[in-house]
């Protein structure tokens, strides 16, 4: 069985990892490796991050890893949040104040499409490769719903009638960025 690092210790991201991956891999995440430093995220670009997230546990930890980067990019805010998704109102990560940023920079516009893409980099005996999910959807008006993390409570996917938020994990998975970049990198990992 195949040791694979993933290159976080967010419960939520690894909670949805862990039930895409099943168990043909030997999943770890960072605390399972004796990760807990913050790893850098400073280069302007999902994939950029992405990569060196990956590098510094391949690197510094010696594991075949994959990290990745997710951005909500919505259209009338000229791509904004970005690559600075989770810090959109400040460093404190906090989902609320993000969620309340994007609303209130919204306002009652009318154009609230909005996409989550990952971008997931694996490096595996030092080769690096990259995957990329996309899913399109729109803003909401307000806060709907209580699962699920981040900018769920106000992403409606495309397809969908209800929040990521107001979905099972299941459900979330059919539609995910996160989910569709995973697939493809699962595929990989098959092929090879």
């Amino acid at each position: 069985m195949a040791t694979l690092v993933f290159a976080t210790n967010n419960p939520n991201k690894i909670r949805e990892i862990r039930a895409q991956l099943g168990e043909q891999y030997d999943f770890r995440s960072l605390a399972d490796i004796g990760c807990f430093e913050e790893i850098p995220e400073t280069t302007p670009t999902l994939k950029g991050n992405a990569l060196q997230k990956a590098r510094h546990v391949f690197d510094g930890y010696g594991h075949d890893c994959f990290s990745e980067d997710t951005g909500l990019e919505v259209e009338a805010l000229a791509g904004a949040p970005g690559v600075i998704t989770a810090h959109y109102a400040g460093p404190e990560r906090d989902a609320q104040a993000n969620m309340d940023k994007v609303l209130a920079e919204l306002g009652d516009a009318s154009n609230r499409k909005a996409q989550f893409r990952t971008v997931i980099c694996l490096i595996e005996q030092g080769t690096t490769h990259f995957f990329e999910g996309i899913c399109p959807g729109q803003i909401t008006l307000e806060k709907t719903g209580d699962s699920g993390f981040g900018y769920d409570p106000i992403f409606i996917p495309e397809g969908a009638a209800r929040t990521f938020a107001e979905m099972s994990g299941s459900e979330k998975l059919q539609y995910s960025h996160r989910a569709r970049a995973m697939a493809k990198l699962i595929a990989y990992l098959q092929k090879h």
